[in-house]
């Protein structure tokens, strides 16, 4: 790579990070933790007040601190559009269309709404997940029509978010980093920026393999996830427990079998391989059949229901315990407990939904609930759908006073089957033939 700008250590005075969702407010709570004057910019006027006012929207630990010391020392501010800056970030979401298609739109309009403070000399760096050449074919396109021509007079990058939701401060901070420039002055503008906080290795690459990169990891998961829950299938098929058999596999020292569940969800694992397919369909029929099988694993979770009830959902009445798409952090994009909500509903079972770090979500199509109380109390069956820790500690003779419920499915693995059967309840496991 190469560029046409004199390569010098790059000084950031203030920083423009564009969406403050779980990736965008960290980073910029983080930088201004740094010392570094930060801009968040979000085009929702709810999260733009909100954080005026200093209740920050999302549940992450340790966030809440973060962002209440950055504002109040007034390195953070909040406001709906982006001003001029050293740096412009952009950390919005990518969702996908229904057909799988990648939703860019967020991303042009952020990057449209940095080309009237673009100046001379400034780095503009998308975190958002992508598809293949979004930074080289989509952004750069439309930053230039500030005026200035990319290489030349801005710089321009793409770095990937690799955090953990529940751990994403710390990851921020020790995780690796990749940057991918359009040429090498942006690369190492980039690492520049980053070094700010960053106390993991960072890695310099071009912008197009930095995309590949994030993809891949993410695909990577995806398809170890797909194995897992098919294991689940043939375990029930075969009549074995796919737990116990998991655990010897994963004995043997090149074998690490993950385990599976109700199906993938979340804003990376569960999107980020559909931008592989659609950017080349018919060379990833691996990629794609993987995302088919953890799709459609919430379907056997339905079966399995069916099963435990032995016949028609119609009528009866579910308690849905978690709704988030992991353990312990209340993010809910792409769930697949949510779909199971969902198809519960569309089977005609009552549904009531009780998800203990975001009780106040709502959904059309099920009821959900602020208590496990109120969820298990006119219950005929517990579905258990996450590995919430306080779920997972739930004293089944407590739960026996609270609910006429005696039949559990428990799709995570999450309750000791011996202490509820011994309480009374029948407790159907996935992946384990009853």
């Amino acid at each position: 790579m190469t560029s046409g700008l004199e390569r010098k250590k790059v000084k950031f005075e203030k920083i423009c990070v564009i969406g403050l969702g779980y990736i965008g407010l960290p980073t910029a709570s983080t930088f201004a933790q740094h010392g570094i004057q930060v801009l968040g910019v979000d085009n929702n006027p709810e999260v733009v007040n909100s954080l005026s006012k200093g209740h920050v929207h999302i549940y992450e630990p340790g966030l809440n601190e973060v962002v209440q010391a950055a504002l109040q020392s007034g390195k953070l501010q909040v406001k709906p559009q982006p001003e001029t800056a050293d740096a412009f970030i952009i950390a919005v979401p990518t969702p996908f269309y229904d057909d799988k298609r990648a939703d860019l739109r967020a991303v042009i309009s952020a990057a449209e709404s940095i080309v009237p403070h673009l100046r001379k000399g400034n780095l503009v760096v998308l975190e958002s997940t992508s598809p293949p050449r979004t930074t080289i074919d989509l952004i750069i396109p439309i930053l230039e029509k500030s005026g200035l021509t990319a290489g030349k007079e801005f710089l321009a990058a793409y770095s990937p978010e690799r955090v953990l939701p529940g751990q994403i401060l710390k990851e921020l901070i020790e995780n690796n980093r990749v940057i991918g420039g359009i040429d090498d002055a942006s690369s190492e503008a980039g690492r520049d920026l980053y070094s700010i906080f960053v106390k993991g290795q960072i890695f310099i690459t071009t912008a197009t393999t930095a995309e590949m990169v994030k993809l891949m990891e993410n695909t990577y998961r995806d398809v170890n996830i797909a194995i897992a829950n098919e294991f689940s299938r043939l375990a029930d098929r075969f009549g074995i427990d796919v737990w116990e058999a998991i655990q010897l596999a994963n004995k043997h020292p090149r074998v690490k079998i993950l385990n599976p569940g109700p199906g993938v969800g979340g804003h990376c694992i569960s999107v980020d391989p559909w931008f592989l397919v659609e950017a080349a369909p018919d060379i990833t029929p691996l990629v794609h059949t993987a995302r088919q099988v953890n799709d459609s694993q919430p379907y056997f979770v339905i079966e399995l229901v069916k099963r435990s009830l032995k016949g028609s959902l119609a009528g009866k009445k579910a308690a849905i315990l978690g709704l988030s798409f992991k353990p312990d952090v209340d993010d809910l994009r792409e769930s697949p407990a949510v779909e199971v909500a969902h198809l519960l509903s569309k089977e005609g079972m009552q549904v009531s939904a009780f998800e203990p770090f975001k009780p106040e979500a709502r959904f059309e199509g099920f009821a959900t609930v602020p208590t496990l109380d109120r969820a298990i109390a006119k219950a005929d069956i517990i579905l258990v759908l996450v590995s919430h820790s306080q779920l997972k500690s739930l004293d089944p003779q407590e739960i026996k006073k609270k609910t006429n419920a005696r039949l559990i499915v428990d799709c995570v693995n999450g309750l000791d089957s011996k202490a509820w059967h011994s309480a009374g309840f029948q407790v159907f496991r996935l992946g384990v033939n009853n």
